[in-house]
């Protein structure tokens, strides 16, 4: 079978795989698939659940030049487009000799099975083939599809895709978009005759038999489930700009920043993207693996840096005009999780000059859970904001020993910035249910841990890679 037409991309996705909230200390189990019990199954891309937008509105009403627009301005993020005009049912022989009596504005007239069968698997990562139908034929082309791979916001566009509140229940944000008449019509015209051979009065008489009752049966009430109308379709560029703001939050929201308003995790670009891709890759070279870390790690510090207080500072530039800035936090240490957590001391140095660092050893002794802990952190500590740097977060039980440390030591919980490339879930659980006052950074959040308490899909062993000792 043949792709006929790819799909639209423009980047990334980030919404959001349903995590378990409870306590996960404990040892997890696998549920039969490879994810950790309590926490759903990993897309099929290792991603999360694509953020889903409905979009409907009466016929030649803008709703694909709204899509559109949507599409250009998420062009960080993959984007797919899937038509509900793709799932009409095609006509039988006697249909088809009587196709003017036909209608097809009616709820009847779409597979709405097929579609939601498209659409569950899009959601759960898995790609599909689209059928692509024939409008001058008023049947599909059995042998062409149009396959859409996984993405990070899927946008359903349709004049009933508002209808089915199978279909309903499956977005996250419902737009109508709400065009005059009078307009909606002689777009209807110029469209039928132009791309889909049809004449001038034909498209008048279906629009008086067919469209005008049918928009005004089912299009116009189901309205009333739209969260968001636009008025003027894509001529309203501010209600598009303000759309695509809230999509943008939903996306950079993982589910756990919504249960911990202290996970921060930094925005994911291609380059972002691609820089996980490259470090997580078995089969990358060492030197490589390094360099692409680090790159990594400076964004997480910067990130992080980026939460620590300032003060109000003016200064006067070489034009001789002022400036209003802000001063850096001066008082501030990092501190790393020996070993792995020494990776990120370089990228730590390179923002902050200066810098002192101070070091914990967690070390575990045979399996009775007692932990011998070294350490040499500033005499001054107390008086500082800390910088806790540990490139991988699984269980979260030494991350848990190294705060306990550093609190014992007079360190305010709310003072302390935990800084990681990746984290599991269940780290992210324990650690800030025991301590929400702690701020965390991460790049990435992964599915979960495995019955070896290993990240997935994870890196591996962090520290062995970096330091080139596997």
């Amino acid at each position: 079978m043949d792709s006929a037409v790819g799909p639209h991309f423009s980047g990334l996705r980030l919404d959001s795989r349903r995590l378990s909230s409870s306590s996960l200390p404990s040892p997890p189990h696998s549920n039969g698939n490879g994810a950790p019990k309590g926490l759903p199954s990993p897309t099929a891309g290792g991603g999360r659940q694509p953020f889903v937008i409905g979009v409907s509105g009466g016929t030649a009403s803008g709703k694909t030049t709204v899509c559109d627009m949507i599409i250009q301005q998420l062009h960080d993020h993959r984007v797919v487009l899937v038509n509900q005009d793709s799932f009409y049912r095609g006509l039988t022989e006697e249909q088809s000799e009587h196709v003017q009596d036909y209608n097809f504005d009616h709820p009847d007239a779409f597979d709405t099975d097929q579609l939601l069968e498209c659409m569950g698997k899009l959601k759960s990562g898995q790609p599909v083939n689209i059928p692509i139908y024939d409008f001058k034929n008023h049947r599909r082309c059995s042998e062409s599809f149009r396959k859409v791979n996984a993405s990070d916001v899927i946008i359903l566009e349709g004049i009933l895709v508002f209808h089915d509140q199978r279909v309903r229940d499956l977005m996250d944000m419902k737009i109508f978009v709400d065009t005059d008449a009078d307009i909606r019509l002689a777009r209807r015209i110029r469209r039928d005759t132009v791309e889909r051979g049809r004449d001038v009065a034909s498209v008048l008489e279906q629009y008086g038999r067919f469209v005008k009752p049918a928009f005004d049966d089912f299009v116009l009430p189901s309205k009333k489930y739209a969260d968001v109308i636009i008025p003027k379709g894509g001529d309203n560029h501010v209600a598009i700009d303000l759309i695509v703001q809230h999509i943008r939050t939903k996306l950079g929201q993982h589910d756990l920043c919504k249960i911990y308003p202290n996970v921060f995790v930094v925005h994911t670009t291609f380059q972002i993207r691609g820089m996980h891709t490259l470090i997580r890759d078995s089969n990358i070279t060492t030197p490589d693996f390094v360099f692409y870390s680090d790159r990594l790690i400076r964004l997480v510090v910067e990130h992080g840096l980026g939460h620590l207080p300032f003060t109000e500072k003016q200064v006067v530039t070489p034009t001789g005009s002022v400036y209003m800035g802000v001063d850096f936090c001066k008082k501030l240490c990092g501190v790393s999780i020996v070993r792995s957590g020494e990776s990120m001391e370089n990228a730590l140095r390179a923002c902050c000059k200066g810098i002192k660092i101070g070091k914990i050893l967690i070390h575990r002794v045979g399996d009775n859970g007692q932990q011998l802990i070294y350490h040499k952190l500033p005499m001054d500590i107390a008086e500082r904001h800390v910088l806790l740097l540990d490139p991988v977060l699984g269980t979260g039980n030494s991350a848990n020993q190294a705060i306990e440390l550093l609190i014992r030591k007079g360190v305010p919980e709310d003072r302390i910035i935990f800084l990681n490339l990746i984290s599991a879930p269940e780290g992210v659980h324990c650690v800030c249910k025991r301590f929400p006052r702690l701020k965390m950074v991460t790049s990435e959040i992964d599915g979960g841990l495995n019955e070896e308490y290993r990240v997935i899909p994870g890196l591996g062993e962090y520290g062995d890679r970096y330091f080139g000792t596997d």
